[in-house]
């Protein structure tokens, strides 16, 4: 029997994500390996754990890189002033090469023929995250759903996860 081809998705546990877990499923007839990176922002490990299992997901992999990240990112960049108009601090911007580099090897571990996010383009976390999987990966195929699927607003986002019994 054939296996079915797999993705790793960038999963918070969130409407957005668990909508995107979905739609991963229904386009692609893949299986989702969730990938969570714990960099030190509050996570609800359980809720993560439980949606992901609702929508299906056999394996959901929640990495703490608190210490890589402080190390190798948070320091080096206080060390550079690296602090956008003076005051705001760069540690989301940062963060996001640090999980592409992790969920591209959990892609390779597992022979995942693509990874995801759920990066909607208003900032530039897509620019982030694919940088990031082009670079450790580029021979990984990236799926970015916000730029492909025809929802556009949270009003269609909380429909599409009422008809597909997601939970919100």
């Amino acid at each position: 029997m054939k296996s079915k081809k797999k993705v790793v998705l960038a999963y918070s546990g969130g409407l957005d994500t668990s909508i995107i877990l979905n739609w991963l499923q229904e386009n692609y007839d893949a299986e989702v390996i969730c990938y969570t990176a714990d960099v030190g922002q509050k996570i609800n490990r359980k809720k993560i754990i439980r949606n992901a299992k609702k929508l299906g997901v056999k394996k959901v992999i929640i990495e703490n890189l608190k210490d890589i990240f402080v190390k190798d990112y948070v320091f080096p960049m206080l060390r550079g002033h690296a602090i956008y108009e003076g005051v705001y601090l760069l540690g989301t911007s940062i963060a996001r090469p640090l999980i592409a580099k992790h969920q591209i090897a959990i892609a390779k571990k597992f022979g995942a023929f693509a990874v995801s996010h759920g990066s909607t383009g208003k900032g530039n976390d897509q620019v982030r995250f694919e940088l990031g999987y082009h670079y450790f990966g580029p021979k990984v195929k990236i799926i970015a759903p916000w730029r492909i699927w025809k929802l556009n607003s949270r009003t269609d986002l909380i429909k599409y996860a009422k008809k597909n019994n997601i939970p919100i």
